[in-house]
């Protein structure tokens, strides 16, 4: 898959994305990198900490988030991604569901738009994307948790995405899909599809993994989000097992290590 300028090796391979929210309200980093050379200075540490995509988001997707304009999203991500296209030769992402922030996002320097409900909130989204040619990451979202069949409900609400996608004339080689391990699934069930990722594999397109911090791993272990580091390392290193191949967290130099130790091992096989 080429993002940006940059080609990603997506079957052999796997790559660390880095967060930088530019939000007051974000349940991990809210607040912290608002400032312009706040932003700039983090996104520096993350490139060197390894991370080969950054991933911009405007607004909060925490549960209970308060949701904002498009006109307001705009304003915070657009300068932060001009400004990080003028200074770092490295892929961006856009965080968002709304056609008009990826339309503005895209002028401004966006590489790839990562919508949370793949393709379903906003009509015209995939309209944008096959328009722009940029590559889409496809989440797996509902208004709530009720399943006949949870994984197979998961995959065939992907599947969904996947066909509003191609029917709008996204290529294939320019789709990713994420499971949507913390949104509208209950801890159980995000335990379970951590636990059989293999199955979004089947679908035939390449899976972003986003697990850092959530709500998932403080239930798991007991612990507050800003000691949650150790679990979604964990996380990195099954879901890498599992076939996972972009890693979108918070704390990249962790994951990086853990995901180099961990390929080193499957290569070894």
């Amino acid at each position: 898959m080429k993002i940006g300028k940059k080609e990603f090796d997506l079957v052999h391979d796997a790559y660390i994305m880095g967060i930088l929210n530019v939000t007051p309200d974000s349940f991990s980093d809210g607040g912290n990198y608002n400032d312009m050379d706040q932003a700039l200075f983090h996104a520096e540490q993350m490139i060197k900490d390894g991370a080969a995509i950054l991933d911009i988001g405007g607004e909060s997707t925490r549960p209970g988030h308060i949701k904002i304009g498009d006109e307001e999203e705009i304003s915070r991500v657009c300068p932060i991604l001009e400004s990080l296209k003028k200074n770092f030769d490295v892929p961006l992402s856009l965080d968002t569901y709304k056609s008009k922030v990826a339309e503005a996002g895209i002028l401004a320097g966006a590489d790839l738009i990562n919508d949370i409900w793949g393709l379903k909130w906003d009509d015209r989204m995939a309209d944008v994307v096959a328009k722009a040619k940029v590559p889409v990451c496809l989440m797996h979202n509902r208004e709530t948790e009720s399943y006949d069949d949870f994984l197979q409900d998961v995959k065939k609400d992907l599947s969904e995405s996947v066909s509003i996608a191609r029917a709008a004339g996204i290529l294939e080689e320019n789709i990713l899909l994420d499971p949507g391990i913390g949104f509208a699934k209950t801890y159980e069930q995000n335990l379970k599809l951590m636990n059989h990722l293999e199955l979004l594999k089947e679908l035939g397109y390449p899976v972003l993994l986003g697990t850092s911090r959530k709500r998932m791993i403080g239930y798991a272990l007991g612990l507050e989000v800003d000691e949650r580091e150790e679990g979604t390392m964990a996380t990195t290193v099954m879901g890498l097992m599992k076939g996972a191949s972009i890693f979108r967290v918070h704390h990249v130099l962790g994951n990086y290590r853990a995901m180099k130790m961990t390929q080193a091992v499957l290569k070894a096989e």
